[in-house]
């Protein structure tokens, strides 16, 4: 799916959502009440959508740059001495080839002992692929070519612009419905009401409701970027082999208990190929299945 259909689908989304509300409200009697006392809705909406995606998208842009800040990742020269990192270079370049992107993704090491690695960047013509010092020292050539396959999936699926669509619909949401059900709840536009404790009442009811509603988008967040894992482990099974994926996850999982705080940072967690497991209800907020199910997955594919 290329980048403007990705786009043009979720405008479309966009599009049947705001109708589906703007539906809900005038059964409900929800939007003459709003306007009655003085809430636009649709502009509250196109304020909400602006902001909510505005941010998402400003990370998006910027994450490669932050990525090489934030965890000291080093892009590799493809013409170096070194011949552990020209073969890294080559190796996803060559995958990069047979997924079928026309532009290389850059290729960088992060000095870390965990053993992991992920994908950024805002395109598929401006990414990065990285891996951790760990990784390389620990994993044969076949794991390798496991993990850089999954890598390269994922940019080649555009999860990353993926990912960044469904937050800022998430993010516009929130704010969206928060407010709405604030101004409706709070009394602001009643008159007779002392307006100091309406405003006060409504500025507290927005909190509560965006934690309430930032939870519940965390799910639909969550298990799509769950999804995209499966599918990208899929994806790297298809360009380095099965065996190989299947190999890769088996070794994460061997050494998954390797921990580096220094570079556990929250922006790129859910970014990496290893993620600390979930047990529990919590396990619905998880952004990664557990490498357990996501290697009987693989199992269960057809050669």
């Amino acid at each position: 799916m290329t980048f403007f259909k990705r786009i043009f689908l979720f405008l479309i989304v966009n599009v049947l959502i705001i109708t589906t509300i703007s539906i809900i409200l005038n059964l409900l009697n929800v939007q003459p009440f709003l306007n009655a006392h003085g809430l636009d809705y649709q502009s509250l909406m196109i304020f909400c959508l602006i902001w909510g995606f505005g941010g998402a998208f400003i990370s998006l842009a910027i994450s490669r740059m932050m990525a090489k800040w934030m965890l000291g990742v080093r892009v590799i020269d493809p013409r170096t001495a070194d011949a552990t990192q020209r073969h890294l270079v080559e190796t996803v370049h060559q995958l990069a080839r047979a997924a079928g992107l026309s532009v290389m993704p850059q290729v960088g090491i992060y000095n870390s002992p965990e053993v992991n690695a992920f994908a950024t960047g805002p395109s598929r013509r401006r990414s990065l692929v990285a891996v951790s010092s760990g990784l390389l020292n620990r994993m044969s050539q076949d794991e390798l070519e496991g993990v850089l396959g999954h890598e390269i999936s994922h940019i080649s699926n555009g999860d990353m612009v993926t990912m960044t669509l469904i937050q800022g619909v998430v993010n516009a949401f929130v704010m969206f419905l928060a407010r709405v059900l604030a101004y409706a709840l709070s009394g602001i536009g009643n008159r007779g009401k002392s307006s100091g404790n309406s405003y006060l009442m409504f500025n507290i009811l927005v909190i509560v409701f965006q934690i309430v509603f930032m939870i519940l988008g965390s799910l639909v967040v969550a298990a799509y970027s769950r999804y995209r894992e499966f599918r990208a482990d899929k994806g790297g099974a298809s360009l380095a082999g099965r065996d190989k994926m299947i190999s890769a996850l088996e070794s994460l999982k061997k050494l998954q208990e390797i921990r580096d705080v220094k570079v556990e940072k929250p922006a790129f967690q859910s970014m990496k190929i290893s993620h600390q497991e979930r047990r529990g209800l919590i396990a619905f907020f998880a952004t990664h299945p557990s490498l357990e199910l996501r290697i009987e997955r693989l199992r269960k594919e057809k050669a």
